[in-house]
């Protein structure tokens, strides 16, 4: 098939590009190569797949876009501005990258002649905000974020936001807003957050990513084109972009110690994500494209299973053979969650998915990668840019 994806230079793009050609697909790449991702460039990096025909272009230009869309039978939408913290200070830059670009994409296939059949989306887990929880009393719980006095206090876990005060809900998967009334207050066990938890997102970066994935589907779904959107947990591997402060957290860390610099970790380090290795991600992409099932879907794509952030600088430290000890600052972010990791249920019964990469493994993929590369080193400077803001407290 003439399958087109955009973002296909980056991290996750390029390595769904090299599984489309080795599945004898004919493959288009069209890629802004953002400074921040790839550096001052003239031209794709290395690592892009030779076979494929690459369009340097923004999502923004409506005719650079139309014409990358020529003869396309599927187009995989990866194409975004990645940065959480960032994102809450350079609100018009990923609001018009991510949002707007998606509008000029699904304009043009809402009002012009073309042959697209398929859209995937990647969206984010970013967009549930806190996973899902369970309380001893209430069940199933999707509380909001942890209230200022109690992040300000370092009181870390999420408390039962449940008003006890003629309160007699004890509905499965009930979501409290914050109110004046006595609370449960009861520590939370983190469970899987399945596809049906309320989306709560908590910064720019992850509404814009919403944002991606709805109005994709609205237009899909309006006009007949079938539509996949696909859930990124938090994705590593190699190609990260090392030198961008604002990617994932596991290039971050592999940054600064490639650097000589100890990880910076907020909170006390004990939050917990679901990471999940690249190649996993790439899997689901291809049963999106290859299975009806999905048509008109969301699906996480994790692992279901918890890692906090102190394991992962922990383990690539040990992995790279340096002796540093990350830096916990004792700081809070705001807008930042404590744990979300998936339920991948949908997507195993409903696609066949089955993650291949367990974090060990993974985390030897990625150090391998890592020691064969350089970086610059500039989380400190972004993190004196959330400070100056207010954000990092």
């Amino acid at each position: 098939m003439k399958i087109l994806v955009t973002g296909g230079a980056g991290f996750i793009g390029s390595h769904l590009v090299d599984a489309l050609i080795e599945r004898e697909h004919d493959v288009r790449v069209f890629d802004e190569l953002v400074p921040q991702v790839h550096g001052a460039v003239d031209g794709p990096p290395a690592y892009l797949n030779p076979e494929v025909e690459f369009v340097r272009g923004d999502v923004q230009d409506k005719a650079a876009l139309r014409k990358a869309l020529q003869d396309v039978e599927v187009v995989y939408h990866e194409a975004a501005e990645v940065g959480v913290g960032q994102s809450m200070y350079e609100v018009t830059r990923y609001v018009n990258a991510n949002t707007a670009g998606t509008g000029v994409l699904l304009e043009i296939l809402a009002n012009e002649p073309h042959t697209v059949q398929k859209l995937i989306v990647a969206s984010s887990m970013s967009i549930y905000g806190e996973g899902a929880y369970e309380c001893p009393v209430h069940w199933v719980v999707h509380p909001q974020l942890r209230p200022d006095e109690q992040l300000e206090a370092r009181e870390w876990e999420v408390r039962c936001p449940v008003p006890v005060e003629g309160s007699k809900s004890k509905a499965k998967g009930s979501t409290f807003q914050p109110s004046n009334l006595p609370t449960c207050n009861r520590k939370l066990e983190p469970i899987p957050t399945s596809e049906d938890k309320p989306l709560f997102p908590t910064s720019i970066y992850a509404i814009s990513k919403m944002d991606q994935e709805l109005m994709c589907l609205s237009i899909g779904r309006a006009y007949d084109i079938p539509t996949v959107a696909l859930r990124y947990f938090n994705v590593y591997g190699p190609r990260q972009a090392l030198s961008n402060p604002y990617t994932g957290v596991a290039a971050i860390f592999s940054s600064r110690l490639l650097n000589g610099n100890p990880p910076l970790i907020f909170e006390d380090g004990q939050q917990s994500r679901d990471f999940v290795h690249v190649s996993d991600i790439v899997q689901a992409n291809l049963l999106a494209l290859e299975r009806d099932e999905a048509n008109f879907g969301v699906f996480n794509v994790g692992t279901g299973r918890q890692t906090t952030v102190l394991d992962v600088a922990h383990s690539l430290a040990e992995g790279l053979g340096v002796d540093i000890n990350p830096e916990i600052v004792d700081q809070y972010r705001a807008g930042d969650i404590r744990h979300c990791y998936a339920d991948i249920t949908r997507i195993r019964e409903t696609l066949g998915f089955e993650p291949q990469v367990q974090f060990e493994d993974g985390m030897r993929d990625l150090i391998d990668w890592v020691r064969r590369q350089e970086s610059s080193d500039l989380v400190d400077q972004a993190k004196a840019e959330l400070e100056q803001r207010g954000l990092a407290k």
